[in-house]
C-alpha cells in the first residue's frame, strides 16, 4: 500500500518528504523492521521509539510516523499529535479491517476472563466454527497457539492477528479486553460484536489508582460499542445483573443489554446449585429455553463463568442445545481451579488467583468439600497493587488453617518487604511466611493429610518467576508433582 493512501485514514499530520513510497509492514519494534516497513516511534514507559529510529532505517524502514520533527532523515517522516492514536488508526487500514469481517466477543471484569473466553472457544468449536482467541495465556488461531506479552496486545499486533484469523478463515474470535488495553486505546478499531462483564474487585490500582478509575477503564468496552442501531449486525452487552458496576455499564452504552446472575432476577440464570468436588449441576434458565444442566467445573465462579458464556453465545446465535452439550463437556482450563492429580489422598488445587476476591471464591469453594484442613500458598506480586497485600492475607487467614505466605513474582521489590505488606493485615493471627516459593509448596504438600486440601494460588498457568530483572523457570504444578511424588517414596521406604 502507498504510504499516501494509507495516510487517508489519518485527520491530523505533517509529511515531511514525498508519501509515495510504498509500504509493505508496520512495525513499533525497530528489531523487527525489514525492507519497506513503516516504522511507528511509540513512547513507552521505559524505552521511546523515537531514539530507535536510525536502527529501523538501517533495517529498512522507508517511511516514519513520529510524534516530532526529526532532524537528518532522509525518507518521508509523517508527524502526528499522537502515535499510538496513529497505530491503531493504519493498522487496522493497512490490514483492511479485520474485525469487520467476523464476530468478535471482548469480555472485560476483574476475573474469569480467560475462563468465559476458553468456553466459548469450546462452544462455537462444538458448533463446527472456525474460533480465534486473544488472552492472558495465549493467542490462538484455530488450533494452533502463539505466545503473548500482554492480555491484550497492542492494537498493531491486534490487527496483524485478526488479519491472520481472517486469512485462515476464522469467523468467531474471543477477547480478553483488560482495563490497561482499553485505558491505553490499544482496542481503537476493533468491531466487537458483543461486550461482557464478569465483575469488579480491587485490582490494578497501582494503574488507575481509584476504584472508580478502574471501573471507569472497563466501561470504555461498553461504550465503544457503538451508538447507532445496526439491524444486520446488532451490537450485545452481557452483564452480570450481581455486580453492582452493571448498572453503571448499562448507562454507558446504547447497545441491547442481556443480564446474567445468580441471586438477582436475570435474563440468563442458574437455580438450583448443586456443587460436589468434581462437578456442578443446576437449572439453567434462559429466554431461548429452561434445561438442568452438569458441569465438570467447580464452584460458584464457575457458575458465573458459565452463565457470561452461555449468555454471550445466546445473543451470538448459537442455539441451547449446543451450548448445553459443549459446556457439559468443558474439562476446565489451565491453571483455574487446576487439580493436580498423582494418586495423592489429599486434593491439590492450582489456580490463578491473584486478588482478594478470587481468591476468596476459590477458598470458600474449597471449604464446601474439604473434610480436613485447608493449606494455601499465596504470594503477591511486586511492582504492583500494594494496597491489596495485606487483603490478600486476611482472606487466607480467614478460609484456611494453613495460610503460608511466600513469593510470586517479586520483580523488583524486595520480597521480604511484600511478605511483611501482607503481614501488616494479619497481626497476632496464625499463618507461616516461606520466602522461596517452592520451599512453601513443598511445605504444604509435606504436610497435607488424607481429606486435607492443598490450594496453590497467584501463578496458575504461568511457568515462570521474575526476580529481580530476571526470569526463571517455575511452574507451581510441576513442583507439586515432585513433591507428592518424593512424599510418596519416602512412605514407601
Amino acid at each position: 500500500m502507498e504510504l499516501r493512501a494509507l495516510l487517508k485514514h489519518l485527520y491530523q499530520y505533517n509529511v515531511f518528504g514525498e508519501p509515495t513510497v510504498t509500504i509493505s509492514s508496520i512495525e513499533m519494534d525497530s528489531r523487527l523492521v525489514k525492507k519497506g516497513s513503516l516504522f511507528i516511534c511509540i513512547k513507552g514507559f521505559t524505552v521511546d521509539g523515537h531514539d530507535f529510529v536510525q536502527q529501523a532505517i538501517e533495517n529498512g524502514a522507508v517511511a516514519i510516523i513520529a510524534e516530532r520533527k526529526l532532524q537528518g532523515i532522509d525518507i518521508p517522516v509523517v508527524v502526528v499529535p499522537d502515535t499510538k492514536r496513529a497505530m491503531a488508526r493504519l493498522s487496522d487500514a493497512f490490514y483492511d479491517h479485520p474485525t469487520h469481517k467476523m464476530h468478535l466477543i471482548g469480555v472485560t471484569g476483574t476475573n474469569g476472563k480467560t475462563t468465559i473466553t476458553h468456553i466459548l472457544e469450546q462452544i462455537f468449536k462444538h458448533a463446527h466454527k472456525n474460533t480465534g482467541l486473544i488472552g492472558t495465556m495465549y493467542m490462538k488461531i484455530k488450533d494452533e497457539t502463539f505466545e503473548v506479552k500482554n492480555t491484550t496486545p497492542e492494537s498493531l499486533t491486534l490487527q496483524k492477528t485478526f488479519h491472520d484469523m481472517v486469512q485462515n478463515d476464522v469467523t468467531h474470535a474471543f477477547m480478553e479486553v483488560s482495563s490497561h488495553a482499553l485505558h491505553m486505546g490499544r482496542v481503537h478499531g476493533c468491531d466487537f460484536d458483543v461486550a461482557v462483564f464478569t465483575n469488579l474487585t480491587q485490582d490494578h490500582l497501582d494503574y488507575h489508582e481509584t476504584m472508580e478509575e478502574y471501573r471507569n477503564a472497563k466501561g470504555l468496552l461498553f461504550a465503544q460499542l457503538g451508538n447507532t442501531f445496526n439491524h444486520q449486525k446488532p451490537k450485545f452487552a452481557v452483564l452480570n445483573q450481581d455486580d453492582q458496576a452493571s448498572e453503571f455499564y448499562k448507562a454507558m452504552t446504547s447497545a441491547h443489554v442481556v443480564t446474567y446472575g445468580i441471586d438477582q432476577p436475570s435474563d440468563v440464570m442458574a437455580k438450583n446449585i448443586k456443587m460436589g468436588s468434581n462437578g456442578t449441576t443446576f437449572d439453567l434458565l434462559t429466554p431461548i429455553g429452561n434445561v438442568p444442566l452438569t458441569m465438570n467445573l467447580v464452584g460458584k465462579f464457575s457458575v458465573y463463568n458459565v452463565l457470561a458464556a452461555v449468555a454471550a453465545a445466546m445473543v451470538s446465535g448459537m442455539d441451547l442445545d449446543t451450548i448445553v452439550k459443549a459446556v457439559e463437556q468443558l474439562k476446565g482450563v489451565r491453571g483455574r481451579f487446576e487439580l493436580v492429580q498423582e494418586g495423592q489422598d489429599f486434593s491439590v488445587i492450582v489456580d490463578y488467583a491473584h486478588t482478594p476476591d478470587s481468591l476468596e471464591n476459590v477458598l470458600k469453594t474449597v471449604r464446601t468439600f474439604t473434610k480436613g484442613k485447608v493449606y494455601v500458598v499465596i504470594g503477591c506480586g511486586g511492582d504492583r497493587d500494594r494496597t491489596k497485600r495485606p487483603l490478600m492475607a486476611q482472606v487466607a487467614v480467614k478460609y484456611a488453617e494453613e495460610p503460608i505466605f511466600t513469593s510470586d513474582n517479586p520483580r523488583s521489590e524486595d520480597p521480604l518487604q511484600i511478605l511483611k505488606d501482607m503481614e501488616e493485615g494479619v497481626r497476632g493471627k496464625h499463618y507461616r511466611s516461606i520466602v522461596k516459593r517452592d520451599e512453601a509448596i513443598q511445605f504444604a504438600i509435606h504436610n497435607a493429610k488424607i481429606g486435607d486440601t492443598v490450594v496453590i494460588a497467584g501463578k496458575g498457568h504461568e511457568t515462570y518467576q521474575i526476580i529481580g530483572k530476571e526470569t526463571y523457570e517455575f511452574d507451581d504444578r510441576a513442583v507439586a508433582i515432585e513433591e507428592i511424588k518424593k512424599k510418596r517414596n519416602e512412605k514407601e521406604e
